[in-house]
C-alpha cells in the first residue's frame, strides 16, 4: 500500500471490529481480502463427508437442491463424481456450522455491521473436466443474482476446503473491479464449451485485458470479496476435486428491489421458471429469497 485511507473515508467496509487498518485498506482498494487459516480443518472435514453422503442419499436433503455437473449427467457418472454443488445450505446443520463460525463472522460484521444475514450458500465440488470445460466459471459479477441493496453491505465468504491452485481451477479476481458497474450476464456461446446451470457469464469485450490475479489458497483459508468483484474459477485440470464453501451474508437492513426491465430480469425469470416446474407457480420473487436467507447475527430488519 502506497498510503492510508482516512478512517472517514472508507466507503466498503463498517468498522475496526476484525480487521486491522491495512486489512481494510486493502478490501478498500481491492474488493478482496484473503485471510489465512481461518476455518478449522476438523469442520471442512466435516462439511465436504456430509456432501458425499447428501451426493450417495445417506443423509436427507431437506431444503439443499443438489446440481449436477452437466457433462458428467450425460456420461451416467454417480455421486460426488456427478454432483457439481450443494446449493441453499444454511438449513442443513453440518453446513450451517460454518456458516455462523464466531470468527468469520466477526470479519463479516467489520464489513457490513452487527445485523447479518446470511441469503445465498453453497457448497462447490469441482470435479476432474472431463474435455468439456463445464469445470469453469466464467467471469461475473455476484450482484447479478441478488435482487437487493445497497451493495456495500453485501459481502462473500469462500473457503478453500483442501489446497486451491490454478492448475485444479482456483478462483481469479480482478483487483478493484468492484468500483464499476454491474454489466449484463449471459450463458456463453456453446464453441466455448458446456456451461452449468446458473453459471452466467459477464458481457464484457473479449480483447479487454484485464489483470486476473489466481487466489491459490490452502485448506481454511478464506478470501472476502464484493458483490461487483469481477471474478470467476478455471477449469480442473488436476485428477482430484477441488472443493470450497460459501455464503453470501448482507445486512438486514438491506432492501429488496424490482429487477423488471433491468439486466437483471432474466436471472428472475430463470428461477421463476425452476420454481413453477417445482410445482410453485405465482410465487413473489422476494418470498423465494427470503425463504432462502437466515438470520445469523444481530437483529432481522428488511430482510
Amino acid at each position: 500500500m502506497e498510503h492510508e485511507i482516512n478512517i472517514y473515508d472508507y466507503k466498503y467496509s463498517i468498522s475496526d471490529l476484525a480487521l486491522t487498518r491495512e486489512q481494510r485498506d486493502f478490501y478498500e482498494v481491492n474488493g478482496y481480502l484473503v485471510i489465512p487459516k481461518l476455518i478449522p480443518d476438523y469442520l471442512l472435514d466435516r462439511c465436504c463427508d456430509h456432501f458425499v453422503d447428501l451426493c450417495n442419499g445417506k443423509a436427507p436433503r431437506n431444503q439443499i437442491t443438489m446440481m449436477k455437473d452437466i457433462s458428467r449427467m450425460k456420461c451416467n457418472y454417480q455421486g460426488e463424481y456427478l454432483y457439481a454443488k450443494a446449493q441453499d445450505i444454511l438449513y442443513d446443520e453440518e453446513f450451517y456450522e460454518y456458516a455462523r463460525y464466531p470468527k468469520m463472522l466477526d470479519i463479516v460484521e467489520s464489513i457490513i455491521g452487527p445485523n447479518v444475514m446470511a441469503m445465498h450458500s453453497m457448497f462447490i465440488n469441482k470435479q476432474p473436466d472431463i474435455g468439456t470445460n463445464s469445470s469453469r466459471h466464467p467471469v461475473h459479477q455476484d450482484l447479478h443474482y441478488f435482487p437487493f441493496r445497497p451493495t456495500n453491505w453485501i459481502v462473500a465468504a469462500w473457503t478453500a476446503c483442501g489446497s486451491v491452485t490454478e492448475n485444479n481451477g482456483c478462483l481469479y479476481v480482478i483487483p478493484g473491479s468492484h468500483t464499476s458497474e454491474l454489466h449484463s450476464h449471459y450463458y456463453p456461446e456453446p464453441k466455448d464449451g458446456e456451461i452449468n446451470k446458473m453459471y452466467h457469464e459477464m458481457k464484457t469485450n473479449k480483447n479487454e485485458n484485464y489483470k486476473k490475479v489466481f487466489l491459490e489458497m490452502e485448506k481454511g483459508d478464506t478470501v472476502f470479496f464484493h458483490p461487483l468483484l469481477i471474478h470467476g474459477s478455471g477449469i480442473n485440470k488436476s485428477q482430484d476435486f477441488r472443493r470450497c464453501i460459501s455464503v453470501h451474508y448482507a445486512s438486514s437492513d438491506c432492501y429488496y428491489i424490482d429487477v423488471a426491465g433491468t439486466s437483471q430480469e432474466s436471472i428472475q425469470n430463470e428461477i421463476l421458471d425452476i420454481a413453477a416446474k417445482k410445482g410453485l407457480t405465482n410465487i413473489d420473487y422476494k418470498l423465494i429469497w427470503k425463504n432462502r436467507g437466515r438470520l445469523i447475527r444481530g437483529l432481522k430488519a428488511n430482510l
